[in-house]
């Protein structure tokens, strides 16, 4: 007995398209037949696995079910939208560390920047080999981030960093085999009287925005001054900075790092700041989140908090502003991800979660690969894909327009240990965490990465 068949009108965004036409797709056909067909009537010399799109969700059932679930009458034609499938996440390589990884990067073209509980941040290239190992706080490191900026070239890269020591700091990384110096620190930034949180770049490099336990967010420019803007304190870390400074010749003091204050302080969170962000393409609109269960939107220029996203009994850990300026989310200790529309007139609530068995500690969107070690903006690819890693040792890959579940996950190390920071450019993902830092690979259709 032959199946029912009903009238599809495909759709993409890719530059997989088909011609305008409709299709007469048996009712029982599910998500594998129909990239079948794609295929088919595209004649691909390779396969393409493709996910497909019906109302805003993604096609987890047969499409007789499908229809039955949306109320979609047997005399309407079921528009369906298609794109390529992201194919399981491939170990590539472990980086040990011999203590925890915090903070890692992966948008320093053919190499890898982690930061780690010993106060060190490292640089590995692509053949797994340690580059710069630089000793930068005396105290774990929170976070670490590349600054791009247009004075440095393909040679170097200037990198921010933020501790429980209380500080900030701006290292400029030679990448350059057996340069002297290999690394100096520039800068070291002072205003928070509590462990940094977070430390985070504009798209141009031209300002920082450091987030605190102590309720605080800083701004900073990333210009070096010649002579300190903060006086030492009374501070164990100042005490001991002057100590060694006394050692220094008079003519050698030009080369140590310069001081550097605020050129704004945002004041509103009542408790700790997790994570501080400027909007991608600005450096004028910032978003934060932190303890106090709250998403906030700053005007920086003004210095003034302009909106305040609350949702009761939710501390927030980490944040991340889609591409497109259009959507937040932020991770929580209730073990969800809430989603945030910026265009909705009323930002009073969630209008989505990633439920998650485990508490997600950070998540990322993903970025395409920088075109110079020196250019670390990493143009976004996605606003729809979205990367989480949680404390269940687990990194998950989430696709916005259908949150009833991930559509990939992997473990990470062997045994569960967690997972603190996540990095997703182009095909390269990094996890950072208690194992240290593990590369994955991942890719849509045949594309994948190859690292060498």
């Amino acid at each position: 007995m032959a199946s029912i068949s009903a009238a599809v009108q495909f759709t993409t965004k890719t530059s997989y398209v088909l011609p305008s036409q409709k299709f007469m797709i048996p009712l029982d056909w599910k998500r594998y037949q129909l990239s079948q067909l794609i295929n088919k009537a595209l004649s691909l010399e390779k396969p393409v696995p493709f996910d497909f799109l019906v109302r805003g969700a993604i096609l987890r059932t047969s499409l007789g079910e499908c229809r039955a679930e949306n109320g979609i009458s047997e005399e309407d034609t079921l528009e369906i939208e298609y794109f390529e499938s992201i194919l399981p996440p491939q170990r590539v390589t472990t980086l040990p560390h011999e203590d925890w990884v915090s903070s890692i990067s992966c948008r320093i073209s053919k190499h890898f920047l982690t930061a780690s509980y010993d106060g060190h941040i490292r640089l590995f290239n692509y053949a797994q080999e340690p580059v710069r190992d630089i000793s930068a706080h005396q105290a774990p490191i929170s976070s670490v981030c590349v600054v791009p900026h247009s004075e440095l070239t393909d040679e170097s890269v200037l990198i921010a960093s933020a501790s429980h020591d209380l500080t900030a700091s701006l290292t400029r990384v030679s990448l350059v085999p057996d340069a002297s110096p290999s690394s100096q620190t520039l800068a070291s930034l002072h205003l928070h009287t509590s462990p940094l949180s977070s430390v985070a770049s504009d798209h141009t490099g031209s300002h920082l925005l450091t987030a605190s336990w102590d309720h605080l967010i800083g701004v900073w420019d990333t210009t070096i001054p010649t002579q300190d803007e903060v006086a030492p304190t009374s501070d164990p870390a100042s005490s001991s900075d002057r100590t060694k400074r006394r050692k220094i010749a008079n003519g050698a003091d030009q080369e140590r790092a310069k001081r550097k204050g605020p050129t704004t302080v945002l004041k509103s969170h009542t408790a700790r700041v997790s994570k501080a962000a400027f909007l991608p393409g600005s450096n004028k609109r910032a978003y934060s989140c932190g303890f106090d269960s709250t998403v906030r939107s700053w005007d920086v220029a003004l210095g003034a908090c302009v909106d305040t996203i609350t949702v009761p009994e939710r501390p927030m850990l980490d944040l991340a502003i889609s591409p497109d300026g259009h959507t937040v989310l932020a991770s929580s200790t209730d073990r969800t991800v809430s989603i945030f529309d910026l265009r909705s007139p009323s930002l009073t609530s969630t209008v989505g979660l990633l439920m998650h068995p485990a508490t997600p500690s950070c998540l990322v969107y993903p970025s395409a690969p920088t075109r110079t070690r020196a250019d670390a903006t990493s143009e976004s690819t996605s606003a729809s894909q979205v990367l989480t890693g949680a404390y269940d040792g687990i990194v998950r890959i989430w696709d916005l327009r259908s949150l009833k579940g991930a559509v990939a996950s992997v473990h990470a190390w062997e045994a569960p240990k967690k997972i603190l920071s996540v990095d997703w450019v182009g095909e390269v993902v990094g996890v950072g965490g208690e194992g240290g830092m593990e590369v994955w690979r991942v890719g849509q259709g045949e594309r994948m990465l190859q690292v060498a």
